[in-house]
């Protein structure tokens, strides 16, 4: 008997010494929790403050009031927008055609490379941009091991027509705009490839027998059809090729006329008005996009058309080496906050409209189970001016500005700290000084920010 009552007075003193330690805090159901925040995800309908959460790199829930002790961080965003990563639609990285050499004496073009870090979008709360044909099928593997492989930011493209790509002194080559290898390397690559871009092409020069007024054009399209993928569109119209034969006639639904707004367009007609070939061309489905850039934006065609009605389907920067210091997704998106343009309707054109214009509509929006990619925008009031691509100014009382980046669930850009603690308050990791130069840094939480 002895024996047991030993095991069973063993028994009790565990059970007690079990119970009298500290309960274990229950693993928590998410890795992030953003609180409080004005919610505007148009692709669902969202429109109203609502908290947002992640798990895994996605998101997984959008909802009123969810408790605070069911995630492991929680970022008080309150007084700020919480909308789908935002989406610019072009933009120039890589080297495109320019020579590695572009900038010696004897290169075949002496062209910069028009491309920028594609992280830098980032900063706007821009989680996916894509290249606006900056490369071609003789170059996109380059850029693609360049560039798309390592960013953070996610990197789509168009593939331009002329297979050197951009700035290599082959644009306007006709036999560089070979529709069967412009097709082929996008059928090998469509994770990536979203479409076809022609550019550039014979602006000026009298033409001849090889250069036809529509040959880039005609070209383009063909790829597209073959590939089935919309056709981006920069085009300077000469009398021979005249902007409503383009967008009523030769672009087919589905493809996009990028720098809308930009000098050599006849948006309006002599009294003002909109031109009407505008609003016949978008009812036979195409689609104009703003792409901005160094050279194409002028208040004279954009003012007018907004306070007309005319709105751009989606909202692009064409940042390139050109104009990236003064320049970004969130700067445009003022611009026409300042014409007047509700917040909802721009992150709109910023989100789902591209999504669907490059189709890829599991971006762009903050549905559950898609991948975390989210932007924390707050609009500043003003006094606040802009410029134009003619240096006129306008002058505005809104102002958006990004303070948080999350891409795939990782916070990438937050220079304010919302999501940091103060530094006072740290952890005793923070204070705690690296023993070699290739240790951990020191950090004052845990969360995924590389």
């Amino acid at each position: 008997m002895q024996p047991c009552l030993h095991f069973s007075v063993l028994s009790l003193a565990m059970l007690t010494a079990a119970q009298s330690l500290p309960a274990q805090a229950p693993a928590a159901r998410y890795d992030l929790l953003l609180k409080g925040g004005h919610v505007l995800d148009p692709a669902n309908g969202v429109d109203a403050v609502m908290d947002v959460a992640v798990a895994s790199g996605r998101i997984a829930a959008v909802a009123k009031d969810i408790p605070e002790v069911q995630a492991a961080k929680v970022v008080n965003v309150k007084g700020l927008y919480v909308t789908p990563g935002l989406i610019d639609i072009h933009f120039h990285v890589g080297h495109g055609g320019a020579p590695l050499n572009w900038f010696a004496p004897d290169a075949r073009s002496q062209l910069a490379p028009l491309g920028i870090p594609a992280d830098l979008a980032l900063q706007a709360g821009v989680t996916t941009i894509v290249d606006a044909g900056s490369a071609g099928a003789d170059t996109f593997l380059q850029e693609k091991e360049e560039v798309i492989d390592h960013a953070k930011v996610r990197v789509l493209a168009f593939l331009n027509i002329v297979a050197d790509g951009m700035n290599g002194g082959l644009e306007q080559s006709i036999d560089q705009m070979d529709v069967k290898r412009c097709a082929e390397t996008i059928a090998k690559h469509r994770d990536i490839l979203v479409g076809v871009k022609t550019a550039h092409y014979w602006t000026y020069q009298p033409w001849d027998a090889e250069h036809t007024p529509w040959a880039a054009v005609d070209r383009a399209e063909e790829c597209g059809q073959m590939a089935g993928v919309p056709v981006m569109f920069d085009f300077w119209p000469r009398p021979e090729r005249p902007y409503s034969e383009l967008i009523l006639k030769k672009m087919r639904p589905g493809d996009i006329h990028t720098h809308v707004f930009a000098q050599q367009f006849p948006i309006l007609l002599p009294d003002g008005k909109l031109n009407p070939i505008l609003t016949e061309a978008r009812a036979r489905g195409v689609i104009f996009d703003v792409g901005h850039g160094e050279a194409s934006f002028w208040f004279r065609n954009a003012v007018p058309a907004v306070e007309q009605g005319f709105l751009p389907d989606s909202i692009s920067t064409d940042l390139h080496h050109g104009n990236f210091t003064v320049l970004n997704m969130t700067e445009v998106l003022s611009k026409f906050l300042a014409m007047g343009v509700p917040l909802a309707e721009l992150i709109r054109r910023s989100t789902v409209n591209p999504a669907r214009e490059i189709h890829r509509p599991e971006l762009g929006t903050l549905s559950v189970g898609r991948e975390a990619d989210i932007a924390v925008l707050e609009e500043l009031q003003g006094p606040f001016s802009y410029i134009d691509c003619g240096y006129a100014r306008m002058d505005g009382q809104a102002k958006l500005v990004a303070r948080m980046t999350i891409r795939g669930g990782r916070i990438l850009y937050d220079p304010s700290g919302l999501s940091m603690v103060e530094w006072r308050k740290a952890p005793a990791q923070y204070f705690t000084t690296p023993a070699l130069g290739n240790s951990p840094r020191a950090r004052a939480d845990n969360y995924p920010r590389e």
